[in-house]
Parts: structure tokens; sequence; C-alpha cells
């Protein structure tokens, strides 16, 4: 055994009550309630006893309840001088119960404190003392040598066996604590990360609508300084407006999304495209519903997608792909090439970076770039 065994403490769980089921704590305290009756046996079960002795002894026993629930605290604290000095003390009032004839109770004393140190102390100190206490037991017990030897050598081992108990159950104990907090800590980490996702949302959508409707109440501010005409003030600030209600919807979407509330995945593209002319949607697979964040990206992806259509090749045909298999989907828009719109140097949206960063917090990827006749842009998204 290594010197740290015989040192250390048993741990405070091993020491105190937490953890211990309603049953063994019965057990304990009908234990406790033998050890005073036998105590009170001892001290009452004899012919001399007169009213001044009656009352010493059970002074005498008060007392020795007393100094064993002391020496349960100070061993819950590891204080060992405390500790000790209390076990001496209940040593020293069974041999003043042994010297004034009530051999039964300081039995009891020496076993009772043999035992408690064993359990309840680091083995340097408990060893030593546990000789003692059942060396003393040994020298005035009245049975046959081999009874008493049997009697002292199962009390060193229900004593260490009481030691292993408690400190199984004391890491047990640790071990429960410590999932707990694990799991506290996982919950304070869903929480940061659905916080992370819920202003990534909100990012997303204002910034592709706001910086959109910026563009257009620029340029109508500038049309009004030169003096432009009408009507071509009033179709920026119309679209203006277009870019506004298009972000309310896309704000109330992400709300849904947030809620689970989200339609399906196909019926998404198919109304993101309804209105773009010589857009098509294809869909490989079996459809199935998407987790939150991977169903979030794809619509993203393909709102992002075909608003870059719009900025650098109006007028081109595009080709949306929505392949579902075992383990990913995948999210194909490829356009034909076309003239550049008049939005191309708006900015607007996260780009190609905030798409990327999107599918990469997932664990997907996220290419793009020229084709063989316009641009591609392909999102690979694990499911």
């Amino acid at each position: 055994m290594t010197e740290n065994a015989w040192t250390r403490w048993p741990s405070k769980e091993a020491l105190g009550r937490a953890g211990t089921t309603r049953p063994r704590r019965l057990l304990a305290w009908a234990v406790r309630a033998l050890v005073i009756a036998l105590l009170l046996w001892g001290a009452y079960n004899q012919r001399h006893v007169g009213v001044w002795t009656g009352t010493a002894a059970l002074a005498g026993v008060v007392a020795a309840g007393f100094l064993a629930w002391a020496f349960f605290r100070t061993t819950y604290q590891h204080r060992l001088i405390p500790s000790l000095l209390l076990l001496a003390t209940l040593m020293g009032i069974a041999v003043a119960a042994e010297a004034t004839g009530f051999t039964a109770l300081a039995l009891v004393l020496w076993c009772g404190c043999g035992i408690t140190a064993l359990e309840r102390l680091p083995l340097a100190a408990a060893t030593p003392v546990t000789s003692a206490g059942l060396a003393a037991y040994s020298a005035f017990n009245n049975d046959v040598w081999l009874t008493t030897a049997a009697s002292v050598a199962g009390m060193a081992l229900a004593g260490y066996v009481l030691r292993l108990d408690a400190e199984a159950r004391g890491n047990a104990q640790r071990l429960l604590d410590q999932e707990r907090a694990a799991r506290a800590a996982e919950a304070e980490s869903a929480a940061l990360a659905e916080r992370a996702r819920i202003a990534r949302e909100i990012h997303d959508v204002l910034a592709h609508s706001l910086s959109a409707q910026l563009v257009h109440l620029e340029a109508a501010r500038l049309l009004i300084e030169r003096g432009a005409d009408r009507e071509r003030i009033l179709e920026r600030v119309v679209a203006a407006r277009g870019m506004a209600r298009d972000g309310l919807a896309e704000t109330r979407q992400a709300l849904s999304a947030l809620r689970g509330e989200l339609t399906p995945l196909e019926d998404f593209l198919g109304e993101l495209v309804s209105g773009a002319e010589g857009a098509e949607v294809t869909v490989t697979g079996e459809p199935r519903p998407l987790p939150a964040e991977a169903s979030q990206a794809v619509r993203r992806v393909a709102q992002e997608a075909l608003t870059n259509v719009r900025k650098h090749a109006q007028g081109a045909k595009v080709d949306l792909r929505l392949d579902y298999s075992d383990h990913q989907v995948t999210l194909n828009v490829r356009d034909s090439g076309g003239r550049p719109g008049d939005l191309t140097s708006s900015g607007g949206g996260y780009g190609l970076l905030g798409m990327r960063e999107r599918a990469e917090l997932l664990g997907g990827s996220l290419d793009a770039g020229p084709d063989e006749e316009g641009f591609a842009v392909t999102l690979k998204v694990p499911v």
C-alpha cells in the first residue's frame, strides 16, 4: 500500500450522508440504537448498582454518545488531532467503566472506537487506535482465546469493509456530482448555441434586406438631388418598399424556424423560384424532415444564390437541385450566365463568406465558382 493510501483521509462524500439510501440510514440508526441499548444494559445489569452509581453510569453513556457525535463531525472536517483526542477520551471512559465494574460498557466502547477509527481515520492513524481498542477488548473479554481472536479479526475486517464501502459510495457521489455539473455546462452551452443561432438568423435576414433597401433609398436621394423625373425616383422607392416587404416576410419565416414551424423544404424552394423566370427546382432522393439548422442552411444558401443571380446574371436560367442521400443533403444552384443587374454593386447580404461559414458550423461544405456556362454554388450538409 502506498504512502498516500496510509495518510489519505476518506473523502468527505464517503464520510457524509449524501447519496445514502433510506434503508441504509434506517439500518445505521438501528445499529446506533443497539449500541446505546448495550451500553445501558451494561451499565444497569449489575446487582451492586446504586442510585449514585447508576446516575454516574448514565452520565457516562450520555457523554460517550456526545463524544461519538463530535468524533463524526471532526472526522468529516478532516481534523486529525481533535479526532484522536475524542477517541482517547472515549477509551478513557471505557477504562473508567472497567475499573468500576461496568465491563460490558467498556467492551462496547473499545470495540466501537476500534471499528470507527478504521472506518473514518487515515490508516496511519487508525491502525494504532484500532490495535489499542481491540487489544483492550481482548485483555478484558472473558471468552476463550479462540472466540476472542475470531471476534477481534471480524471487527477489524468489519471496520475495513465499512471503510471500503464508504469510499465506493463517496466515489459514486463524486461521479454523480460531476455528471450533474457536466449536464449543467451542456445546458448552458446549448443555450449559448441557441442564442448564437438566433443572432445569426436575425443578422442574415437584416443584413440581406436592409442593405438592399439602403442602396435603393440612396439612389432615390441622389436622383432627387439631381432633379431626375418622378418616375425614376418612384421606381427606386417602390423597389425599397419591396425589399422591406420581403425582409419582413423573411423575418417572420426566421422566427417560425426558430419555433420549429418550418414549411417543407421542397415547398419553400418552389415558392422561392415561383417569381423568377427560367428557374426550376429538381428534387432527387427520398424527401424527409431535416434538423432545423440544416434546413435553415439550405434555405439561406438558396436565397443568397438566387439573389446573386439577380445581381450578376439577369435573364439567366437557374437550375436548383436538391438531393437527399443517406447521410447528407446536397443543394446545387447553377445559372447559365447573363448580364449584370442594377444591384451588382449593392453588396447586400452576407455573401459567399456567410454561406460557407454557415455550412462549416454544421460540419458541411460549400463550393462556389464559375462553371462551363455561368456560376455554380454547391452546398453539402450532413444530416
